[in-house]
């Protein structure tokens, strides 16, 4: 397999899998949050809030990931990374469980950076390919 077969595959499910969970926020069902010790009641917003944010994450790397844009996508993703590294500081910083916040979010995050990495290497790796060779110039 092509490192850009690999990198599209690792993108799409960041993508449908950032999708999935911001949906299960926001939508009525049985809300979770893994890691946190006393979980945020239903009616005191942060379910919708972090919904939302993780709707809007998922799809801005869709976008990016289906308009063929994969140097933004890669940076795109490394910026992404940094929301569940913030995760698994607040499950630790809120004296909840350490295989929570380094399990679930602190793999999440670095998985989510490590395919944004990989698909800057292989941006870098095609433009290297495809630049003109230098001229010389008269002296």
């Amino acid at each position: 397999m092509s490192l850009k077969k690999l990198n599209t595959v690792l993108a799409t499910a960041v993508v449908l899998f950032t999708l999935y969970l911001g949906l299960s926020f926001v939508l009525p069902l049985e809300a979770s949050f893994p890691g946190l010790p006393n979980w945020p009641s239903g009616d005191s917003g942060f379910p919708v809030v972090k919904g939302s944010r993780e709707i809007a994450m998922g799809l801005a790397m869709g976008a990016l990931l289906m308009t063929g844009h994969r140097l933004a996508l890669g940076w795109v993703l490394l910026m992404v990374a940094v929301a569940p590294f913030g995760d698994m500081v607040n499950v630790l910083a809120h004296d909840g469980s350490m295989a929570a916040a380094f399990g679930i979010h602190g793999l999440t995050s670095a998985l989510i950076a490590a395919t944004g990495l990989l698909i800057l290497r292989e941006t870098s790796k095609a433009r290297k390919a495809t630049a003109p060779a230098p001229t010389a110039q008269p002296a």
